[in-house]
């Protein structure tokens, strides 16, 4: 009996703790169907007036195609420096590993703000202000250490032997890598991709400190709409991309699962 009522005390808790955190979205996702011009809760009439206007909006569209540009290439720097520093992390004993799994992580401990702002003082002397360069460089700093954490945790959990077994058997390093390593931390390699295009994609702290007139980002872009307008266009935005997001944890966890994509 006791029992019982704990279990569905816990339920309760946790049904509470779920509410919270979806609550914004039950507010965001009504006030995007209203055809108001201010954002007023309930909306007096409905329609997908925002939504036409989201995509015939210039700024956003410009913004929303940069940052899915800068996303995957981020993406695809990102895995191509986090996977093979995980794996010489993993396989490999050298002097300094430890130290040096340490500075790849490093950026993961710091707040958003102060590392834009290091950032900032660094490219202003490069010159990298306000270019698409400069914004991937500053997303990979952010990016690559969540790569290196979760291939790092990919490969620990697979067993050595299997690629000793393949080397024995005559296959070069090279072989081993791509026949037996990379299939066996495919689900890994999801994850990290699917972590670094979010991140990327989503990032608006870092971006504030490095865009400007000549480049911007979608997540600055509403930032900066939000300043100076009340209507429900960015409830719109919001909402397309919310489904976004949920459409790449859904297509993660019908390729491999996410207990997979995460190595527990």
């Amino acid at each position: 009996m006791v029992g019982s009522t704990s279990t569905i005390g816990f339920r309760l808790l946790v049904g509470g703790l779920y509410l919270f955190l979806l609550a914004p979205i039950l507010i965001v996702v009504p006030l995007s169907f209203s055809n108001d011009n201010f954002l007023t809760f309930p909306p007096s009439s409905w329609g997908i007036r925002w939504y036409v206007a989201m995509f015939q909006h210039q700024g956003l569209m410009s913004a929303f195609r940069v940052s899915i540009l800068l996303a995957v290439v981020v993406t695809v720097l990102s895995l191509a420096a986090g996977i093979p520093a995980a794996y010489a992390l993993n396989r490999f004993d050298f002097p300094g590993r430890n130290a040096l799994m340490s500075l790849f992580t490093a950026p993961l401990l710091l707040p958003s703000i102060v590392l834009g702002l290091a950032i900032l003082l660094i490219f202003v002397k490069l010159k990298l202000l306000a270019t698409f360069h400069g914004l991937v460089i500053a997303h990979a700093v952010v990016t690559t250490p969540y790569v290196v954490r979760i291939m790092s945790t990919a490969l620990s959990t697979l067993p050595a032997s299997v690629e000793e077994a393949a080397t024995m058997l005559g296959a070069s390093p090279l072989t081993v890598f791509r026949r037996v390593t990379l299939p066996l931390m495919a689900p890994g390699l999801i994850a990290s991709a699917a972590l670094a295009f979010l991140l990327s994609f989503d990032e608006v702290v870092l971006s504030l400190f490095i865009t400007g007139p000549r480049i911007t980002t979608l997540p600055v872009e509403i930032f900066n709409y939000v300043e100076s307008k009340t209507d429900p266009l960015i409830a719109a935005v919001s909402v397309v991309l919310v489904a976004a997001t949920l459409l790449v944890v859904l297509l993660v966890e019908r390729s491999i699962g996410l207990s997979k994509a995460m190595v527990k």
